[in-house]
């Protein structure tokens, strides 16, 4: 089932491109060269082919390549608002956690779990286990996924609840001085300001002291320019 759907993206592979994204992204894995557009297409056009079963099975082949672009193809295959049935697909998600090295396989898949935390909002109980992992990169998923309630404009009370929630993992998060947590503090702040500037104030007055200086500027990039 994998060879056609990977003879698909190796098509479009330039090793020019390919080198500097090997020295770009720095994880020691094989990179294709294949621009994001491409693997946009091909994987909306493998979504509409594909029944979901069919889709898990690829996405996990696809992973399990250890291709750059494969890798965030597969992430892509699974990346959808609504998708029936789809316990199996936040499973593969899950399976995948240990495998984040690199900031953009990670994300392609963040945004995958983004879409099925939506959709349930119960498994932000497994997400806070991840606040707690040794592993960094399932760290910072913890707050790249759950983004979706940085970027809420009327919250109901369960989404309130939610944010004040994850507001407290980034608390948490503020004494942690690696760049990559640094840096997804501040992107969830930094979003969430659009929406609830007063929120994020109220953070940096308590906790901004102790982030990076890099982490509390871009946290307040918004909040600056709304005084002006």
């Amino acid at each position: 089932m994998l060879s056609p759907y990977l003879d698909q993206i190796r098509a479009h592979a330039d090793p020019e491109r390919a080198a500097e994204m090997a020295a770009y992204h720095k994880a020691p894995r094989v990179y294709l060269g294949v621009a994001n557009p491409v693997l946009n297409d091909l994987s909306r056009a493998w979504r509409q082919q594909l029944a979901v079963p069919d889709r898990v099975a690829l996405a996990k082949a696809l992973w399990q390549t250890d291709i750059h672009e494969a890798r965030v193809a597969a992430a892509k295959l699974l990346t959808q608002a609504r998708i029936r049935p789809e316990d199996a697909v936040w499973d593969l998600l899950l399976s995948w956690l240990p495998d984040f090295d690199a900031w953009a396989i990670a994300d392609h898949a963040a945004m995958a779990m983004q879409k099925r935390l939506v959709a349930d909002p119960a498994r932000l109980d497994q997400v806070e286990d991840w606040t707690r992992s040794d592993h960094m990169w399932t760290r910072r998923a913890a707050l790249v996924t759950t983004l979706p309630w940085a970027k809420m404009s009327n919250p109901k009370p369960a989404d309130t609840a939610a944010r004040d929630r994850i507001l407290g993992w980034a608390a948490d998060y503020v004494p942690d001085r690696d760049w990559f947590i640094q840096k997804s503090v501040a992107w969830w702040l930094r979003d969430h300001s659009k929406h609830d500037p007063e929120a994020v104030r109220a953070f940096l007055a308590e906790h901004g002291p102790a982030m990076k200086a890099f982490a509390r500027k871009e946290a307040g990039k918004y909040l600056k320019a709304q005084l002006e």
